[in-house]
């Protein structure tokens, strides 16, 4: 099975805004966000590309991953909400988007854009520094 881009993210094959890790996990920004600091939560070994054909104590410790992250870059980044996406048919490896809000309809795909790396690096160093001081 060839690597997804995500996996390639994880083995730094290929560069990635990475803001958080585990043995199980891995949460990098998207390089097209829908707002600055949208983040995308993946599972660090192969998984399906559907979220609901993992393994039940995975997708259960993904979820969990996702509220303790959520609150983190809520606090760096001051939004009002972390809206949560998952649809994953762009790329065929389980991910979660956690996209920063301040009102309902702010959580729309069609409004991402590309970022540019230093922008990336602002975001990515924000949400690291909450991480490193808020556990």
């Amino acid at each position: 099975m060839e690597k997804t881009i995500f996996s390639k993210i994880i083995d730094r094959e290929i560069p990635g805004y990475i803001v958080w890790e585990d043995e199980d996990a891995c949460a990098f920004l998207d390089i097209k966000p829908i707002t600055p600091g949208h983040t995308l939560i993946v599972p660090t070994n192969p998984s399906p590309s559907y979220i609901f054909d993992m393994d039940s104590d995975a997708y259960h410790d993904l979820w969990q991953k996702v509220r303790w992250l959520s609150a983190q870059i809520k606090s760096a980044l001051g939004c009002k909400r972390i809206g949560v996406m998952v649809e994953g048919f762009l790329v065929p490896h389980v991910h979660i988007h956690l996209v920063p809000i301040d009102n309902g309809n702010q959580l729309e795909p069609a409004a991402a854009t590309r970022m540019d790396a230093a922008e990336l690096a602002g975001y990515q160093n924000r949400i690291v520094q909450q991480i490193s001081t808020g556990i």
